[in-house]
């Protein structure tokens, strides 16, 4: 068997096994621990002498020495933190009062809830748990569609991996070797062009049929100007100033991203102290949760890495691009290909396997096709949206399944789900019509 062959059998029995439910990132380890033994194998020599392990190791200090990562904890501890300070009830409640006379009023307040709550913890678990516990039995109260209200809180709260801070976006950096900066300011707009397509559909649908999304009842449509105003500025300033902070702090260069997370990090602190949230409970389970993802995240980048430098060594990376440009492709032909591929693949796989393990393998052939690793890297992100959005998987559904009443059935969350994911790939369409879409702010900021 030649080595390209022994690399396509690493790979295919890779998928097999994590299809069966071993753990990725030991899976990856185990098996680039085992072919990278047979690749690097020299008769008479000692069993650990092989270089394997010491490609192991040098890999394992890499990661642990990314000056990238260390944002990723930190960010993860802002949002946990900011999930425990009570913050997401009264910006709900200030919102929909605020929205109280467009159409799909509801619909509407818990887009602008996920946006604004994704934009500050970027964890779509957590986004869409809470927006399930909190909005989707007031919809139901209201008398909104299952498959409506579904829907609406299962997109918006996977906004997180797509609009900055997102930590999906600084694993994707750390892998191509791309400025987490840029990506940032490029994904800012198309991120807030997803949101509004959603929100653009839930209004097109109330006005077309009321029943769907009926109106707040008058005795609910009282309150007056300046007491909805305030109500709002409570909620809704000090979460959007810690948030613009960070955010304007990276954007403009003033600090890099791990510096910006660590100021969001202590705000996050700050401000449950401000909200009468702090305990030392939550602050426990905020640093426990904090480090068992940071853990995993760790985890998956030195198996990948690992297996992806023996599946190169092998040969497999040479032989898929071989394959690839025998295909004569052009640049849009091969950017929908990649993106049919990687959209199959979310609904078996979660998003960093994907991005920690698939993407290296199209990285290489970016130059050949002239593609823009930033562009590539927003493309990914948002075609993700829909790995959380459609079954099998389609997370998203089953986290809101886990909280939502026993009358709504995984079918209706899954029905509501799809026209959304239509409105994903609308986006999409967009930016291959308009890459200005993605590379404008990061041109106007940090030029050409």
């Amino acid at each position: 068997m030649s080595n390209p062959q022994l690399a396509l059998l690493m790979l295919g029995l890779f998928i097999l096994i994590i299809m069966l439910g071993f753990p990725i990132a030991f899976t990856l380890m185990a098996m680039g621990v085992a072919f990278g033994f047979y690749a690097y194998f020299t008769p008479d020599q000692a069993f650990f002498d092989n270089r394997v392990f010491y490609l192991f190791t040098q890999n394992t200090f890499s990661v642990m020495n990314s000056d990238i990562l260390v944002a990723i904890p930190l960010f993860l501890f802002m949002g946990y933190m900011i999930e425990r300070s009570n913050i997401l009830d009264r910006l709900f409640l200030s919102l929909q009062i605020a929205f109280r006379r467009v159409p799909g009023a509801m619909a509407i307040a818990t887009l602008v809830t996920c946006a604004l709550f994704a934009t500050a913890t970027g964890i779509v678990g957590a986004v869409v748990t809470l927006m399930g516990l909190l909005a989707f039995p007031a919809m139901l109260k209201a008398r909104y569609d299952q498959g409506i209200s579904a829907g609406v809180i299962c997109a918006g709260g996977t906004l997180g991996i797509l609009i900055p801070p997102s930590i999906m976006l600084i694993v994707y950096g750390a892998t191509a070797g791309v400025s987490v900066v840029k990506l940032y300011a490029a994904a800012l707009i198309p991120g807030f062009l997803l949101a509004g397509l959603y929100m653009a559909y839930v209004v097109i649908r109330a006005v077309i049929n009321p029943n769907l999304m009926p109106r707040l009842p008058k005795d609910q449509d009282v309150m007056p100007f300046f007491a909805v105003v305030l109500l709002l500025l409570k909620a809704f300033l000090p979460l959007a100033a810690l948030i613009m902070s960070v955010l304007g702090a990276i954007l403009f260069g003033l600090a890099t991203p791990s510096e910006a997370a660590a100021i969001g990090a202590l705000g996050s602190v700050l401000l449950a102290f401000a909200y009468r949230a702090m305990s030392w409970g939550k602050l426990r389970e905020a640093v426990y949760l904090t480090a068992r993802t940071s853990a995993m995240v760790c985890y998956l980048f030195v198996g990948s890495w690992l297996f992806s430098s023996i599946f190169s060594y092998l040969g497999g990376e040479a032989l898929i691009k071989e394959f690839v440009l025998g295909l004569n492709l052009n640049t849009v032909t091969f950017l929908l290909l990649t993106q049919l591929i990687i959209f199959l693949l979310g609904w078996p796989l979660e998003w960093s396997e994907i991005i920690i393990i698939f993407v290296p393998i199209f990285l290489p052939l970016l130059e050949h096709f002239n593609v823009d690793p930033i562009f590539f890297g927003i493309l990914i992100a948002l075609n993700l949206q829909t790995s959380f959005l459609t079954p099998p998987m389609a997370m998203s559904a089953y986290y809101l399944k886990g909280v939502a009443p026993k009358q709504v059935l995984l079918g209706t969350i899954f029905k509501g789900c799809l026209p959304f994911v239509s409105m994903v790939f609308v986006a999409m369409a967009l930016m291959y019509i308009f890459p200005a879409l993605v590379s404008w702010l990061p041109g106007v900021l940090y030029g050409r």
